[in-house]
């Protein structure tokens, strides 16, 4: 299963409330069939609603390939196309949520309309907010504990300024200890408790080719480069596009003042579709959340992926927390399994040897 299938089941409330305004009559479809869609998740109303003309844009892969399976065109609109409507999944997170408004703001076309649909307990009164300090005018409705709320403005109502500061809070900024990350990432403006604890029990001889999996914005990968100089490359990969770019810069500056040759590579992937490549080591502090529910059907999945990618003596260090059931899986697919270090919640384990 890929992890588009772990979170097929989740019922996705906001979703099914972006599209009351048009049962409802409130608003109406473009008559040209052009509709741009920023962070679209794929449902069944989706599918009864959207038409040729729809551009879907998800930077989250597997919900990425989820929508081109739904037979939905997936991709970014060119810099200055705009569009008559386009709908809107804010996130959670406000720098996020505020730089996406101004986004679809800038896509929108001469009396278009943006529309948006948040959760009630993820910030929705403050995300109509935002949206009528940037737009002017705002509309809303509820529906299924969520917030639809929209603009249609002129030209005269964007606050252009404040158009223009929102834009520029996704782009990649300073955090702590010269790490770099932008807004909504896991754990974006600090270092990951969990992964900090596995970068301090790294074994200093790892070596060869190593691989990160779900690397975030490149935390635990630059530790690899900066604890273990026997690590000859190292391979990110990470499902979250808006990742990637933070994750070139914190690996150029461990490759420069590690001050010896490596190679480093950024891949926008899957992991629980499998990896293409052969490793000696793996690291990884795997998702195991959906919403605020554990999932740790997704970290076993990572677990099965990196088995399956390791020589036969290759090792696996991951981090987790302490509850989680992973044991039974690491002793079915290693030979050795042994739990490094638990703490503040915490646990590390190391596994060697895949099992035929």
């Amino acid at each position: 299963m890929t992890a588009a299938g772990f979170f097929a089941a989740a019922p996705d409330a906001a979703l099914a409330a972006l599209f009351v305004p048009f049962e409802s009559a409130e608003l109406q479809l473009p008559a040209d069939g052009r509709v741009l869609f920023l962070r679209a998740r794929a449902g069944m109303r989706l599918r009864e609603m959207a038409q040729p003309g729809w551009l879907c844009e998800q930077g989250f892969m597997p919900f990425a390939d989820e929508l081109a399976r739904n037979g939905l065109r997936v991709g970014e609109p060119a810099a200055g196309e705009v569009f008559p409507l386009v709908l809107v999944l804010p996130p959670r997170q406000r720098d996020e949520a505020r730089a996406l408004f101004a986004r679809a703001l800038l896509h929108t076309a001469p009396g278009g309309t943006v529309l948006a649909s948040m959760p009630n307990a993820e910030g929705a009164k403050s995300g109509e907010a935002d949206l009528a300090r940037l737009a002017g005018a705002v509309q809303h409705q509820s529906k299924h504990k969520c917030r639809v709320f929209w603009s249609t403005p002129d030209a005269a109502d964007i606050d252009q300024a404040l158009l223009t500061e929102w834009l520029a809070l996704d782009a990649p900024r300073a955090i702590v200890d010269g790490y770099v990350s932008r807004p909504g990432l896991f754990a974006w403006d600090r270092i990951d408790r969990a992964s900090a604890l596995l970068a301090a029990h790294l074994p200093g001889d790892l070596h060869g080719r190593v691989a990160d999996l779900g690397a975030g914005y490149g935390y635990l990968a630059s530790q690899v480069i900066a604890r273990c100089p026997e690590v000859s490359a190292i391979d990110l990969y990470e499902a979250e596009a808006r990742a990637l770019e933070p994750a070139r810069i914190n690996l150029a500056r461990a490759k420069h003042e590690c001050g010896r040759e490596l190679g480093v590579a950024v891949y926008w992937h899957d992991v629980t579709r499998g990896l293409a490549q052969r490793y000696d080591a793996i690291v990884s502090n795997p998702p195991f959340h959906q919403g605020r529910a554990d999932l740790p059907e997704l970290g076993r999945a990572f677990i099965t992926s990196a088995a399956e990618a390791l020589e036969p003596d290759g090792r696996l260090l991951i981090v987790a927390n302490r509850h989680l059931p992973y044991e039974a899986i690491l002793t079915a697919r290693f030979r050795d399994v042994r739990t490094l270090v638990t703490q503040e919640g915490f646990k590390v384990i190391e596994a060697v040897g895949v099992r035929g």
